[in-house]
């Protein structure tokens, strides 16, 4: 599918006048010698024109399953057998963690992997305080695919233990009722602040480890001037805190007591990281847990993150699997992954990242394979501003979602029903074999199939095959992981592994994370002191002055503590997981559907709220922010902070336009409408789109015929004219 104006005008040079249709436009059926003919042509003609740090390669999204066919992987082989592109950095999911707790910790993935196991919890452990909950919805999934769904089990465990749970979330429903969790209601964007009362408690009342703190981590002599209050004069008390973090004074105070007689385990949402100083919550919970003083003992310490997916926390042998080879990329521009609205608005502006200082690209063209920015990126009307400016954008995709309808060149793809591969999910015990489900239409090609055609026209096919078959590089892959595997486990034949269908490593009961390794002194940490730093020279002595050397409270912009902006926009908006869906994936699905109201994404209110604006269940409601707007239908919830708003994630965007041509409105709740597209920090430049402000009112319901789930209007084409051209 090409769209109309792109082909009519100049295969998107003309971008100026044409692009602004993108999301509006008709498309044009080609067959695919044409389709492969005008995107090997452009792919060409970019590269000698700009450079090939003029292609973005996007394709960001869910590690889908499947070893061989991971759309990212071939999408960036086939590039860098090309020359290359700009790349982009970290993930929506954690994107602050992934760059402060290296300086912290040494090791972000050792961190997530080597988390404290829910078995170890229920036998060595006796407190889990959860900041931003442990929501068992999350749990279903696990990048790559998974071979059971345990999440649920090592939590009945724990709670079988009588392991007491402490939920920090504004969101009762964010840990399992079964825990029998305490639940403190806490402020949205307050953590840092309760984490710091927290160790002003332990300080003062002498209940931290000091023994830990000498021998273990440094800093802390600069951390204690500004908790006392001595660096900027305002003492970091539990009366203090009760004021930002809407908790009493009292209950702070017997929390950290709790926390200090108990052996605790200290477990951070990755959602805290997608917030304004989204660092910050990281590095204090680390904070915090040193001056408890158990890291790196069975059933306590620190966690990133348990039910963000189904594999934090188990108690199982991991497997390694191994990946289909990228190459190398010579063009050494990227962009943090949050920032591609910044990067389209501002080629050649400088940015910071981690303390060093770099320069956007003149993006020309995107290649998206695998993943849907019109879901998972902030403030939509912005993006959708920004996406008109590169002069091509391509995509594969198997519906017709959003990101096919505001591209220029569509190329379907299949699914993993529809083709074999091996299936090994991220800190998993499992691998399975894949096995197509459906035999898919001759219309359909897999990514492979996609640019093995791509690089035969360009002369570069033998490089990209190396003269191998899917199913060579499929046994390939797995003999891979089967020698990746061998010191911890013996993995089957390819032949009897693809008869039987899946194989599971051996349970191995004692794992010692490497954390145990450093408190029993055999592993220094991969920080600049060897240990938990902390405070970190590195960030202090870097060119981000947003920043001291260790963790503190900053006041987002957006926030229930901001008196300004809170008299135009009252509530704070939280968009989180949804429970019928991986993200946006298959939000057209009869299961999805079951859990909307009218066909409308809904929207979650405090009965204080409804009572405010005349609202009951089921009534349409618009929420509304400087940005943009969204409908929804609203539901009712006692069990969340008496001020926010509750929008889950994955509606599919159902646009309106102004006479401007602007975004204005989705008329299906997609909450990326209100969300802010600024970073987390210069630092991080993760996403904060969790510190959010809003406004509601009550509306009538709405007639409008939904779009989001139909196709654009095809115009059926038999002809090579626009190839030829």
């Amino acid at each position: 599918m090409f769209r109309k104006s792109w082909l009519d005008h100049n295969m998107g040079k003309s971008y100026e006048r044409y692009n602004n249709l993108r999301g509006r436009d008709d498309f044009i059926a080609l067959d695919w010698q044409d389709a492969s003919d005008i995107v090997s042509k452009i792919l060409e003609q970019v590269i000698t024109d700009y450079g090939n740090q003029a292609i973005f390669a996007g394709s960001y999204g869910w590690s889908s399953t499947g070893r061989f066919h991971h759309p990212q992987s071939q999408l960036k082989r086939f590039l860098n057998i090309i020359g290359g592109f700009t790349n982009s950095v970290n993930t929506y999911s954690f994107a602050a963690a992934e760059v402060i707790i290296p300086h912290i910790l040494g090791n972000f993935s050792k961190a997530l992997e080597e988390t404290p196991s829910w078995y170890d919890i229920a036998h060595h452990g006796e407190l889990v305080v959860a900041f931003g909950g442990t929501p068992l919805k999350n749990a279903q999934v696990s990048s790559g695919g998974l071979g059971s769904h345990d999440q649920e089990k090592w939590m009945r465990y724990i709670s079988d233990y009588n392991i007491r749970c402490i939920n920090i979330s504004p969101i009762c429903d964010d840990m399992p009722s079964f825990l029998k969790a305490d639940n403190i209601l806490i402020r949205p964007n307050s953590d840092t602040a309760l984490m710091l009362a927290l160790c002003y408690v332990l300080y003062d009342e002498q209940l931290y480890n000091y023994d830990f703190i000498k021998k273990y981590t440094v800093g802390f002599e600069k951390f204690l001037p500004y908790l006392l209050g001595k660096k900027d004069n305002i003492a970091k008390t539990p009366h203090w805190a009760s004021q930002i973090c809407d908790i009493k004074a009292q209950d702070i105070i017997c929390l950290a007591r709790k926390m200090a007689r108990s052996k605790t385990v200290i477990s951070v949402s990755w959602s805290l990281t997608r917030q304004e100083h989204g660092e910050q919550p990281f590095w204090m919970a680390v904070t915090l847990a040193a001056m408890l003083g158990q890291i790196g003992c069975k059933g306590c310490g620190i966690a990133f993150g348990y039910s963000a997916t189904n594999s934090i926390g188990d108690h199982y042998q991991r497997l390694a699997g191994a990946s289909l080879p990228q190459g190398n990329n010579h063009v050494e521009q990227f962009i943090p992954v949050a920032r591609i609205v910044d990067a389209l608005e501002n080629p050649y502006q400088e940015f910071m990242y981690n303390g060093k200082t770099y320069y956007y690209p003149d993006i020309k063209m995107i290649y998206w394979v695998g993943g849907n920015p019109f879901h998972h990126h902030q403030d939509l009307p912005r993006l959708y501003k920004a996406w008109q400016k590169p002069e091509t954008i391509i995509c594969h995709e198997w519906c017709w979602n959003s990101l096919a309808k505001f591209s220029d060149i569509i190329l379907p793809c299949s699914t993993s029903y529809e083709r074999e591969d091996i299936a090994l999910a991220t800190r998993s015990d499992y691998a399975i074999y894949i096995s197509s489900l459906h035999k898919r239409s001759d219309m359909i090609k897999d990514d492979h199939d996609i640019f093995v055609m791509l690089a035969q026209k360009l002369g570069v096919v033998e490089k990209f095959t190396e003269n191998k078959s899917k199913k060579q590089w499929i046994r390939e892959l797995y003999e891979k992981t089967r020698d990746i595997n061998k010191h911890v486990t013996h993995m089957p034949e390819f032949d009897d592994f693809q008869q039987k269908g899946y194989f599971q490593a051996i349970l191995e009961k004692e794992r010692t994370s490497y954390l145990q390794s450093f408190r029993d002194g055999t592993y220094d940490l991969p920080t600049p002191s060897g240990k938990i730093e902390i405070f970190s020279q590195t960030i202090n002595n870097g060119t981000d002055s947003q920043f001291y050397g260790h963790a503190a409270f900053y006041e987002p912009l957006e926030w229930l503590g901001n008196n300004h902006i809170t008299k135009k926009y009252p509530y704070h908006l939280i968009s989180n997981q949804p429970a019928d869906k991986l993200h946006s994936q298959l939000d057209h699905s009869s299961y999805s559907q079951a859990f909307k109201i009218n066909g409308q994404n809904t929207i979650s209110i405090h009965p204080n709220i409804a009572v405010k604006y005349d609202i009951e269940y089921g009534d349409y409601v618009k929420i509304y922010n400087a940005r943009g707007a969204c409908i929804c239908c609203a539901i009712l919830n006692y069990h969340q902070h008496k001020n926010t708003l509750i929008i889950p994630t994955g509606a599919w965007l159902d646009p309106i336009f102004n006479n401007d041509g602007d975004l204005t409105i989705c008329q299906h709740g997609n909450a990326n409408m209100l969300s802010p597209d600024y970073p987390t920090s210069q630092l991080a430049q993760g996403p904060a789109a969790n510190s959010c402000l809003v406004n509601i009112e009550k509306i009538s319901p709405i007639t409008n015929k939904k779009q989001c789930y139909q196709p654009p209007n095809i115009i059926e084409e038999n002809s090579s004219s626009y190839a030829n051209s």
